[in-house]
């Protein structure tokens, strides 16, 4: 594919090093930035993120990133945390307001006979519909989760996985997309997952 910038923002996770890499070895050009101009003038804007919401949220605000991340016209991924962050808001430390670019709320996994959490290890998808961010990704795949919050499957929901009930793992609305899983660490799912959202979704 010809290369693209992609502006990995810094929202403070430590996964970023394993994403960037993950995206240059599909040929782009991949930046760690909290700088407004870098995001905007960027292909394509991933916000990755492992940690808590409140925490992610202050380093956004302390940025000046919320307002950057509602303008933006071109393509956004949320990672893990990052997609957690899209949504309106998340249950975890009492309630946390976020960016609201997602419809919904995020809330806490209820642990139960079996289920553990946080959830973490491999979990099959569920492709509910069609959409350019899964293409060449077919119902029964498995990626990789590590999370105790999740978005509960709604209207944006394009993938979903189940423990002990059904969450999203891939949302969109409009040019904001997200993954619960994690696609650096989620071999050839996690890679064509990247590799579309360099190459097949539209930038309109």
């Amino acid at each position: 594919m010809s290369a693209r910038t992609v502006a990995l923002v810094d929202s403070g996770g430590t996964n970023i090093g394993s994403v960037s890499y993950a995206l240059e070895r599909l040929g782009a050009r991949a930046a760690l930035t909290s700088d407004p101009a870098t995001i905007r003038a960027a292909d394509r804007v991933v916000l990755p993120g492992v940690g808590a919401a409140a925490a992610g949220m202050e380093r956004l605000r302390a940025g000046g990133l919320v307002e950057v991340l509602h303008e933006l016209e071109q393509p956004l991924l949320g990672v893990c945390l990052g997609m957690q962050l899209l949504f309106e808001s998340s249950a975890e430390d009492g309630g946390v307001a976020c960016l609201g670019l997602i419809p919904g709320a995020v809330v806490r996994i209820p642990v139960g006979p079996g289920v553990r959490v946080p959830h973490m290890g491999w979990n099959a998808l569920e492709v509910l519909r069609p959409d350019p961010l899964l293409h060449g990704v077919a119902s029964g795949e498995r990626a990789y989760f590590v999370h105790s919050y999740a978005a509960p499957v709604g209207s944006t929901t394009l993938a979903s996985t189940r423990h002990g009930g059904d969450w999203s793992a891939v949302v969109r609305s409009g040019n904001r997309w997200g993954a619960q899983f994690h696609p650096e660490r989620s071999a050839d799912v996690g890679a064509r997952l990247l590799r579309n959202f360099m190459t097949e979704v539209s930038d309109d």
